[in-house]
């Protein structure tokens, strides 16, 4: 049997291959358990969100949580949610009436914004059908805006004028004025708006302000909200819109605006995820963002508007139009799972892997001891064999050779003793074996004839026999 390395034996080398065994598996720990990089989509880029979704990371990197944020902007909704549809981004910024992903699912509502259709009392502008031939001002116009207002005034037979003005409107038209959101006021003064649209959180303070422009040229500074009566209806029509009450009082003043609650439909933007991304993961990012509003909110004020969606039940919300995802229902609900639930497969897997590593080293260190065990019985048998040839041999050369051999033998069998502490038993039988040896060779290097008188015969004498036979 070949000889096991000596290096093998030593406690250091075992040492150093556990103290390796745990490095390793620290580092497989290290590398599952450290944050987890989402790339996120973000659009439009003159628009909160991209603001919005900077704080946020901004905070998650100084909080050095376990979620962490890659932002990349669009110029438009439209292209986020492509980039989370083809599997560019594990997150995005989606507003469902423009593009609706078909892998995506709501974490947040990052903003709702509401139709809001104002004019001063004196325009007599109360509902829909008394928009026909009227000049409607907007502001901040963006495409999906503009499909969505076309949609709603299409629903009520209006159809939507954006060539310049140059004449009278004609009729069963609503002709689209841009103006500048400062301009808002001298734009009713001048008679060229005779109503004001703008989609919009209605709380936000852009809002605030726009109704304020339409109260200071309003006789007794009383306004009329265009309200959308059919919204049940609208919304089966497009199914991509959303409800929203502009609650009565909300724009204050005396008399305060609106005087009652007016019912309009919006759109909103939405922090979506993949369908695929985790339930931990999700729930996670879901938490951070209400979590992380405080600090988001010295940055931006659009941190304030962030809200989770309204559901009644788990199933609503699984199954609606715009289904929210199954991870961001564990934190709404308060189901998160706990540090085992979370990492109890990888906590396994570990301590699996430990335990078979040691296992290993144990088993090898085992069979390792086993071949230095077999070795010495080698040893020990070789010593005996030496001790009979030795007897057989007149040659001094070849006697010699023996003598080497024992040499080595014992300096062998003396490692192996420094090395593993074998126990009385073996090393006395060693000890006797190479005793024997060494006397007979000596006996028969005495008796042995040399090389150059081998010619002429000699009687060898008996070998002197150790043992109780001798």
């Amino acid at each position: 049997m070949p000889a096991v390395p000596a290096w093998l034996m030593r406690r250091e080398t075992l040492l150093l291959a556990a103290t390796l065994a745990i490095g390793a598996s620290l580092g497989i720990a290290w590398y599952l358990l450290q944050a987890t990089v989402l790339t996120i989509a973000v659009a439009p880029r003159d628009g909160t969100e991209p603001e919005l979704i900077k704080a946020y990371a901004d905070a998650l990197d100084t909080g050095h949580e376990n979620i962490r944020l890659k932002i990349v902007s669009f110029d438009d909704v439209r292209e986020s949610a492509a980039a989370l549809q083809d599997g560019r981004a594990d997150l995005a910024v989606v507003r469902p009436d423009v593009l609706l992903p078909t892998n995506g699912l709501t974490l947040a509502i990052l903003r709702d914004q509401a139709m809001i259709i104002a004019s001063p009392s004196q325009s007599g502008i109360k509902s829909f059908p008394k928009l026909a031939g009227k000049r409607l001002g907007i502001a901040a116009h963006r495409d999906a805006d503009f499909s969505l207002l076309n949609n709603i005034l299409g629903y009520h037979g209006l159809a939507l004028d954006t060539q310049p003005a140059g004449g009278p409107v004609r009729e069963g038209t609503v002709h689209l004025v841009r103006i500048d959101q400062d301009a808002v006021a001298a734009a009713f003064r001048d008679k060229r708006i005779d109503a004001f649209v703008s989609i919009i959180a209605s709380s936000a303070p852009k809002a605030l302000a726009l109704v304020g422009a339409v109260r200071s040229v309003a006789r007794n500074g009383k306004v009329e909200f265009v309200a959308v009566e059919d919204d049940g209806a609208i919304l089966e029509r497009f199914p991509r819109l959303q409800a929203v009450t502009i609650p009565g009082g909300l724009f204050a003043g005396d008399p305060k605006l609106p005087s009652d609650d007016v019912k309009t439909v919006g759109a909103s933007y939405r922090l979506m995820a993949r369908a695929s991304l985790g339930r931990v993961i999700a729930a996670d990012v879901t938490q951070q963002l209400f979590e992380k509003r405080t600090a988001a909110a010295v940055k931006t004020d659009a941190a304030e508007y962030v809200q989770a969606p309204a559901y009644d039940t788990t199933a609503a919300a699984t199954s609606a139009r715009i289904p929210i995802h199954p991870g961001a229902i564990d934190y709404y609900e308060r189901e998160q799972h706990g540090f085992v639930d979370r990492y109890g497969d990888t906590l396994y897997l570990l301590g699996a892997l430990a335990g078979g590593l040691f296992s290993a080293l144990a088993w090898l260190r085992q069979r390792l001891s086993s071949l230095r065990r077999e070795r010495i019985d080698e040893i020990i048998d070789r010593l005996l064999e030496v001790t009979e040839q030795a007897r057989a041999l007149t040659d001094p050369a070849a006697i010699e050779a023996l003598n080497v051999e024992v040499d080595r033998l014992a300096t062998e069998a003396v490692r192996y003793a420094r090395e593993r502490e074998p126990n009385d038993r073996t090393m006395a039988a060693v000890s006797i074996a190479i005793d024997t040896a060494k006397a007979t060779i000596a006996d028969c290097r005495n008796l042995a004839v040399p090389a150059e008188d081998q010619a002429s015969p000699r009687i060898l004498r008996p070998v002197r026999r150790h043992g109780p036979d001798a």
